[in-house]
């Protein structure tokens, strides 16, 4: 179909270079080089991951959208595909309960691990003693939404009997459209003065 060679002609540059650089394991001749496997894929993800948020600031910075914002968007969407992909394949098998803990506990690795990593590192390697600032005053009434929508989320499962249908589905969804616009609200200072014009 041409959606699949337009799909292969724009991945093929990645696939190659990952192909090159990364050892498959699964081949019995790279077998015992599984941890150099692992190693170079998790630093294959970093430098993805770099790449995505240096582009995310970038065209945030250009458009004048602030970081909060481009961050609670564009970049929790990129992020959570694989989520996302996830919670709808253990869903498929019957294991809704799978996609209901994936959701809720990569949310909360995401806060404690992905946010207590870096500020460790920072504050305890780099450069022992110092402080991270967060710019946002307005990250807090972002976190207030975010256990908002978790506490909501939980309670409209309960009340659906907890079964996932497209009700809950549609339900969920509008919370989160609810928990992007108070967001973005906020961080534009339409309910409270929290950040500088």
């Amino acid at each position: 179909a041409r959606g699949d060679k337009a799909k292969w002609v724009l991945t093929w540059p990645l696939i190659f270079l990952l192909c090159v650089t990364i050892p498959n394991c699964s081949k019995p001749r790279w077998e015992k080089f599984f941890m150099l496997t692992f190693a170079l894929a998790t630093l294959w993800i970093a430098v993805f991951s770099y790449l995505m948020v240096w582009l995310v600031t970038i065209i945030g910075y250009t458009l004048g959208i602030p970081d909060v914002i481009m961050g609670i968007t564009f970049l929790a969407a990129g992020t959570s595909v694989p989520d996302c992909m996830a919670s709808l394949i253990v869903t498929r098998q019957g294991l809704g309960d799978m996609a209901v803990s994936n959701t809720i506990g990569s949310n909360v690795f995401d806060i404690l691990v992905g946010l207590g990593v870096p500020w460790g590192l920072q504050t305890m390697v780099i450069n022992y003693g110092s402080t991270v600032k967060i710019n946002s005053r307005g990250l807090v009434y972002s976190v207030v939404l975010l256990l908002g929508s978790v506490a909501l989320t939980v309670l409209g499962i309960h009340l659906n009997k907890w079964r996932l249908d497209r009700k809950l589905g549609i339900y969920v969804l509008v919370l989160y459209a609810i928990f992007l616009c108070f967001s973005i609200m906020i961080e534009f200072n339409v309910f409270t003065f929290v950040n500088l014009p």
